[in-house]
């Protein structure tokens, strides 16, 4: 990484509607969409807030090309590992704020499935008074490619699984399809080939099929906050993704209520995908 200095980037930004319209018709869950003046629901800035970099400026994987904001890593697979919300001010859509984003740190280690590196981005969010609205950390993980070989067992769904939050005795289960995928990527402005482009997730990462995003994972288990406890104001949200879930697998959202706020998980047949720590207070209560 000679040469590549981490270097802040500060920009001015609208809580676009258009996405965030576009995200509530994909969720088809029945709330009523968030509307130009509503507080922005938790995690949805990064719906709200997309960056759409110049075709020129994308990499092999469709993700912008590495050496400018984020360093010149030479590991092909990258994913979204985590990271930690903290809300001073629930943006409201149809504001302006300031993004500033940097890179905190880039990490090198070696795991049991080879050499890795971990990048921690930091965002702030301000109001156009200065003031803090959201503080954010993002863990991203760059590592080898896997393996591509006949023996891995394919997973490619058949048909359109329709809405994707369907209600269950103890949670609700989560369904995806290549449509979900593709209208995701292009609410979020990811143009990550790993989402849809199947002959590249395949053979060129090695995945058995399309990779749901992570961010879509931890936005269906914020959705649930909102889906059954429609008066939570959220303080913090810390989010954790565990393994990959592929497209067609099934899912299933399940909440843990403890003091102060709930503990989610989204589950695959293999076991724990994605968790996500809720802070928050019911609207009309004190708190700390």
């Amino acid at each position: 990484m000679t040469g590549w200095e981490p270097h802040a980037v500060a920009t001015a930004e609208l809580v676009d509607p258009a996405p965030v319209a576009a995200l509530a018709a994909l969720f088809d869950n029945g709330l009523p969409a968030p509307r130009p003046g509503d507080d922005l629901p938790p995690l949805w800035h990064w719906v709200a807030l997309p960056r759409w970099p110049v075709s020129s400026g994308l990499g092999p994987d469709g993700h912008p090309a590495r050496g400018t904001f984020l360093p010149p890593v030479d590991l092909p697979r990258r994913m979204f590992a985590g990271g930690e919300v903290s809300v001073h001010r629930t943006p409201k859509i149809g504001e302006t704020v300031t993004r500033r984003s940097i890179v905190d740190s880039v990490t090198e280690k070696s795991g049991r499935s080879g050499k890795l590196v971990i990048v921690v981005v930091r965002t702030v969010l301000s109001g156009v008074d200065g003031s803090p609205l959201v503080e954010e950390r993002q863990d991203l993980i760059y590592r080898e490619a896997g393996a591509t070989t006949s023996e891995a067992a394919p997973v490619e769904p058949a048909v359109l699984a329709g809405a994707p939050f369907l209600r269950t005795e103890d949670g609700w289960d989560f369904a995806t399809d290549p449509t979900l995928l593709m209208r995701f990527s292009a609410a979020t402005a990811n143009a990550h080939r790993i989402h849809y482009d199947w002959p590249y997730a395949t053979r060129v990462e090695g995945y058995p099929g399309l990779v749901v995003h992570g961010p879509l994972m931890s936005l269906a288990l914020a959705e649930v906050l909102r889906l059954d406890s429609p008066g939570a104001r959220v303080t913090r949200l810390a989010h954790r993704n565990l393994a990959p879930l592929f497209c067609g697998q099934p899912a299933h959202l399940r909440t843990e209520p403890r003091p102060g706020g709930a503990t989610l998980t989204l589950v695959g047949d293999a076991g724990p995908r994605t968790s996500l720590e809720a802070d928050y207070h019911e609207e009309g209560t004190p708190h700390a």
